[in-house]
């Protein structure tokens, strides 16, 4: 049995960009994640063991973007690499990261990339 854990909107602030000032400046970010996960265990045993701990979840994300990347899609593939990697019993995962008030030349209130593994 598949089930779906989602931790929404997690926010960071991180220093991603092409332009040098984005590595000095920084900017709002927001992640939400998607795990598909079977935790139909931990839901009879109450045992966190058995399912994805919220807590690590959020320690990837926030680890991950606070390291420097040109490119948001670099950052999501390191998260999702990670994930496959740390947290146990994950069949599969989705994150989008959302770049807030983007510093190009437009009015756009953010840009998001989503990722898959």
């Amino acid at each position: 049995m598949i089930n779906i854990i989602k931790v929404n909107r997690i926010k960071v602030y991180a220093y991603h960009g092409c332009l040098p000032e984005e590595g000095i400046i920084g900017g709002n970010y927001e992640v939400n994640v998607v795990l598909h996960t079977n935790f139909i265990e931990a839901a009879k045993t109450d045992d966190l063991t058995k399912t994805i701990d919220y807590v690590l979840v959020n320690k990837i994300v926030e680890e991950e973007m606070a390291i420097r990347s040109k490119l948001i899609e670099q950052v999501g593939l390191r998260i999702l690499n990670r994930f496959k990697i740390e947290l146990n019993n994950l069949d599969k995962s989705h994150i989008e990261i959302v770049k807030i008030s983007p510093p190009i030349n437009g009015d756009v209130e953010s840009v998001s990339v989503i990722l898959e593994k």
